[in-house]
């Protein structure tokens, strides 16, 4: 196979920092590269750079063997090259079908043909999403599906995947798995960046590894396994650490802090009841549409109950219905959302801003004169509490890692000493690095007494750290398992049957 994209010498500096320094990059014509490192390691600086979201600062990219500059997206793709994002880049008040051929639009246009033609296109790669939605109303799942349909459409030659699957329930990664093979006998190269290491062992020709903004190896993924890759990535072995022992013992219930009895939301919610105890973390597994997170979406305010039969919420014994978050907030609950980059922080703004913000959440009345130094001493505390990484504490959350930004978005709902605290996806596109650091906050928090909520499609990480683990299927709560003695293979078939 011949190459048909090659960085050489690639670095991209923000301000004096580098976020990539003197990378060589080879793509090979129809295959699978996976590129793989820690949140920061500088995997989506360097395929922004591809995709022209963002300009090198030295360096050459080659198409072909030719030189190119990719100033824009738009350069990129009429060069046939598409990117697929991590956040989601569709525009929310715009159809799941306008979205699909925004750019592309013909002359004349009836909605009729569009929303018949995106219909078609997502039958055709079995993609169950009404294409007349607003994109708004989507779940973070089918917004990646749209994402990953509008990139096949283009047609292009070169396909950046930035974690693809990171929502996907096993079913659609299957579907997404096939979709790449298909590329592949077309002739299409792949970027695949996955922090599910498995993922990258199953479906990639070759695997690169980026360390701190560097090169670390490239080699034919028949050579790797997974301990290899975290050495590469994190320069230790981190295998035991994150899922490689089963839990041997569990920490006995406390008191029953949260109790919800015949929860009725719309149709995704259906007559659920559950209970949470202080001092354990209570795990809930369920694939996407099990009503899981509308569930906890109640609890915490962001969204409401049906008014008629909706059923009932206590906290700590008193019946309760939120009707906001920030009442929710002033009760002790805190909701950390699994879509980050649209409902967990404010990107323009700093670290210290963040995080404070998630304090005067919880005050009444709120203040008017803000001393910097109080933001900076608060700001600057979390972020050590939590190792948030970044170049000040005055850094726009925007410019961080993804897993430094999942840190920001705990830190501003633990800064408002929460009782409940309901993590959803915590770990969704984060590294094995952060992994491990969000798994001993979460830990810590159960240690201390706080009733914790695990919501989580990683089975391997709700069984390792989950003291109940609840089954969430067709709107409600099927089963509860001891993680002593619940398997995946239990876990999976309570899921789906």
């Amino acid at each position: 196979m011949n190459q048909i994209l090659e960085l050489r010498q690639i670095t991209k500096f923000y301000g004096r920092a580098a976020a990539v320094e003197n990378i060589d990059f080879i793509l090979l014509h129809g295959e699978v590269h996976a590129l793989l490192g820690e949140n920061g390691a500088g995997k989506s600086t360097l395929t922004k750079m591809i995709a022209g979201v963002v300009a090198p600062s030295s360096g050459t990219i080659l198409l072909e063997g030719s030189e190119i500059s990719l100033k824009t997206p738009a350069d990129a793709v009429n060069s046939g090259i598409a990117m697929v994002f991590q956040e989601t880049s569709l525009v929310p008040s715009m159809t799941v079908a306008q979205n699909l051929f925004l750019g592309n639009e013909k002359f004349f246009n009836r909605m009729r043909g569009v929303n018949i033609a995106a219909q078609q296109f997502m039958q055709s790669l079995s993609f169950d999403v009404d294409p007349t939605l607003l994109v708004a109303s989507l779940g973070a799942a089918k917004k990646q599906m749209v994402e990953i349909a509008r990139a096949m459409l283009l047609q292009a030659r070169i396909i950046v995947f930035d974690e693809p699957t990171a929502t996907l329930t096993p079913e659609e990664k299957r579907h997404f798995f096939e979709l790449v093979a298909t590329l592949k006998s077309r002739g299409v190269s792949v970027i695949f960046i996955s922090h599910a290491l498995e993922e990258a062992l199953e479906i990639s020709d070759r695997i690169t590894v980026l360390r701190d903004g560097r090169h670390v190896l490239t080699d034919l993924t028949t050579n790797f396994d997974r301990d290899r890759i975290v050495q590469a990535m994190v320069g230790r072995s981190l295998s035991q650490e994150l899922y490689g022992t089963r839990k041997a013992a569990v920490r006995p219930a406390g008191r029953r802090v949260l109790s919800v009895r015949n929860l009725r939301v719309g149709n995704t919610v259906k007559n659920n009841s559950l209970s949470v105890f202080a001092g354990q973390i209570t795990g809930i597994f369920g694939l996407v549409g099990s009503g899981r997170t509308e569930t906890f979406k109640v609890v915490a305010g962001v969204i409401k109950r049906n008014y008629a039969n909706g059923g009932e919420v206590f906290l700590n014994g008193k019946a309760v219905r939120y009707r906001v978050p920030a009442t929710s907030v002033r009760s002790g609950v805190a909701y950390i959302t699994e879509d980050r980059k649209i409902e967990g922080f404010f990107e323009t703004m700093s670290i210290k801003l963040n995080v404070f913000v998630g304090l005067l959440a919880k005050i009444r009345v709120g203040k008017f004169w803000l001393r910097n130094s109080e933001i900076d001493a608060v700001g600057a505390k979390w972020a050590k509490s939590l190792q948030v990484r970044s170049v000040s504490n005055g850094a726009r959350v925007i410019e961080l890692s993804g897993g430094n930004q999942q840190k920001v978005v705990i830190a501003k709902s633990l800064v408002q000493e929460p009782e409940l605290i309901i993590f959803d996806e915590p770990t969704r596109g984060v590294d094995v690095g952060a992994i491990a650091e969000i798994h001993d906050i979460i830990r810590r928090l159960a240690d201390e007494g706080k009733a914790v909520v695990m919501i989580s499609s990683y089975l391997p990480e709700v069984m390792m750290l989950s003291d109940r683990l609840l089954v969430a299927r067709q709107g409600r709560i099927v089963e509860e398992f001891s993680p002593l003695e619940a398997t995946e293979e239990k876990l999976m078939y309570a899921a789906v049957h």
